[in-house]
């Protein structure tokens, strides 16, 4: 089979919506498949199409759709899609209409569509190859994401000094600053505390071996649709303390103890000092964790992605 799979974003997309897209095709291909990977739909005829984000490529869904009715579109709902732009924007509620197939990435999106669109939706968790242990020089946590508004990026830099003079946590961020305003706000935090790095982007390889040196992962964002970071996360052992956003606790289940409310420093703060302090919560953490570790391994990612490729392939608009 001939698969389109459009992510809009490109080479210098975020780190997420790259790797998905770059996996995906990857997996497709083993499967047997052709895959043509594209920005915006070029016109040429493939047998299926695959969209990622439902505002950014409503275009290239809305032409493929009119040019081939009949034909299996599957959209893939990013955290934006999801927590955003769905309720507002009309390329992307027209994008839930057109697909045939919709895919969240954790367990809490479906609850953000309408009830009609649950029978085509299915969730697919991200995936990731297990990374080394982390080491236990130093109390070394990170933050993993590009700096943008949604991401909440300097909310660990921020509560980071408001801990104990004693405390030995030191906040790597690895990410992209989307404007030279971000970059300097990083920047200014690393003046005022010198255990805090911004380290910039980093490719995947990098990012792993930065979960396998770290002590814990800190995912504050705003929004997610199911973050790949939590995903390198699981596969690496690596605990993590998240905002207490849907996409998150999709992803980590309702009942993890590691979160915090959303844009909560003082929160985030206390969670940091409990577990650095206290071995039972990060014991606790890492257990809760690993417990979720089989949800995030490729064969499973490209299994789910199998078994919809082959239901939306028998699939006709005609009934």
């Amino acid at each position: 089979m001939r698969i389109c799979l459009v992510t809009p974003a490109g080479a210098r997309s975020s780190y997420g919506n790259l790797a998905t897209a770059e996996r995906w095709a990857t997996f497709l291909r083993q499967l047997g498949h052709g895959v043509m990977v594209q920005e915006v739909w070029d016109g040429e005829r493939p047998d299926m199409m695959i969209a990622l984000h439902a505002r950014r490529s409503c275009s290239s869904i809305a032409r493929y759709t009119a040019a081939h009715l009949e034909r299996p579109l599957m959209g893939i709902l990013t955290g934006t899609d999801l927590y955003r732009d769905i309720r507002f924007d009309e390329g992307a509620q027209r994008s839930l209409d057109l697909a045939t197939h919709l895919v969240v990435l954790q367990d809490a999106g479906q609850a953000e569509l309408e009830p009609r669109y649950c029978a085509k939706t299915r969730v697919i968790y991200q995936s990731t190859d297990p990374s080394p242990p982390p080491t236990k020089r130093h109390f070394d946590i990170c933050v993993v994401g590009n700096l943008r508004t949604e991401k909440d990026p300097f909310r660990a830099a921020v509560a980071a000094r408001l801990l104990p003079g004693a405390s030995h946590i030191r906040p790597t961020h690895a990410g992209r600053a989307q404007s030279v305003e971000f970059a300097e706000e990083a920047r200014t935090h690393m003046e005022k505390d010198a255990r805090y790095r911004w380290i910039g982007e980093l490719p995947r390889w990098r990012v792993r071996k930065l979960l396998s040196h770290t002590r814990l992962l800190v995912q504050s964002s705003f929004m997610e649709g199911g973050a790949n970071t939590l995903s390198e996360a699981l596969a690496a052992g690596v605990p993590v303390i998240a905002s207490d956003i849907p996409g998150n606790v999709g992803m980590l289940g309702e009942d993890y103890p590691g979160y915090y409310p959303v844009g909560d420093e003082k929160a985030l703060a206390h969670a940091l000092e409990r577990i650095e302090a206290d071995a039972a919560f990060r014991q606790l953490l890492e257990a809760r964790c690993a417990a979720r570790k089989h949800l995030v391994t490729p064969e499973r990612e490209q299994g789910a992605l199998e078994d919809l490729v082959n239901e939306a392939a028998k699939y006709s608009r005609a009934g």
